[in-house]
């Protein structure tokens, strides 16, 4: 056909070479079924793959038309799957690996009964090393991923996987914060650390403090005001001083200054 010039003469016969080994391509399109394309599509990359088999080939290199088309066309099936049905990147020789592991695994379920092959079993029926059989059986679950909204097994509620996710903690907010005011609360007045504690760790009113320590609500509530006050300044200066000391003085040492 590569004689022949381009015309009608050349699109019949290219059309006639395709309609008769179409059945070839579709049953090598087969030996992919089951890997989470449909049929149909493979049988239309695979009829794509023998397009550019009819297109390329050349009589003139010795080979039978069979020969050459059978290779083209399923690497045109490989490389689909290589290129839009892998969920994740995965590099090449990886996917080879985990091919290969993937034939050695059905051929040892014929053997092996009522358990899964071992890694050194794999490795051994695939021929290869068991870093690359692990490296293998780690890619079988890059194919494809598992939506958030899938159903878990077993649930009958519509428990889906994203229900397992955790979220973020609101009290992780305030560790800082707790930690940062925890010594300068020490060092306040007995009276003051205590309305403190009563009203933001105890949760009661400043009426109920009022009534408690036997003083004004008023008074209470300018304590409160003062102290709180007081603490934000220490703690802005202490973080104001501590940026500006790119260089603490280990522990144990003393400082110029201090000195």
């Amino acid at each position: 056909m590569c004689e022949l010039p381009h015309g009608p003469e050349r699109d019949a016969l290219r059309e006639e070479l395709v309609r008769a080994w179409l059945p070839m391509a579709e049953r090598l399109a087969g030996r992919f079924r089951n890997r989470g394309e449909s049929l149909d599509d493979l049988r239309q990359v695979a009829a794509l793959g023998l397009v550019k088999a009819v297109d390329r080939y050349d009589p003139e290199r010795g080979n039978a038309f069979e020969s050459y088309a059978v290779p083209t066309v399923t690497g045109e099936i490989k490389r689909h799957f290589r290129d839009h049905m892998w969920t994740l990147h995965v590099p090449r020789r990886v996917q080879d690996l985990r091919n290969r592991v993937r034939f050695a695994c059905q051929d040892l379920s014929q053997t092996v009964s009522g358990r899964a092959p071992t890694i050194a079993e794999i490795a051994e029926r695939a021929g290869m090393s068991e870093e690359d059989a692990a490296t293998g059986l780690e890619a079988l679950d890059s194919f494809t991923a598992l939506s958030l909204d899938a159903e878990l097994p077993g649930s009958d509620d519509g428990y889906a996987l994203r229900d397992t996710l955790g979220g973020p903690d609101p009290a992780l907010d305030v560790v800082v914060d707790r930690e940062a005011v925890k010594p300068r609360l020490a060092a306040l007045p007995e009276r003051e650390r205590a309305i403190l504690y009563m009203r933001f760790f105890g949760d009661m009113t400043q009426s109920r403090i009022a009534e408690h320590l036997g003083i004004s609500q008023m008074h209470v509530s300018r304590l409160i005001s003062r102290c709180c006050g007081r603490l934000r300044d220490e703690i802005t200066r202490d973080l104001t001083r501590h940026a500006a000391s790119p260089h603490p003085a280990p522990s144990g040492e003393i400082t110029r200054d201090a000195a």
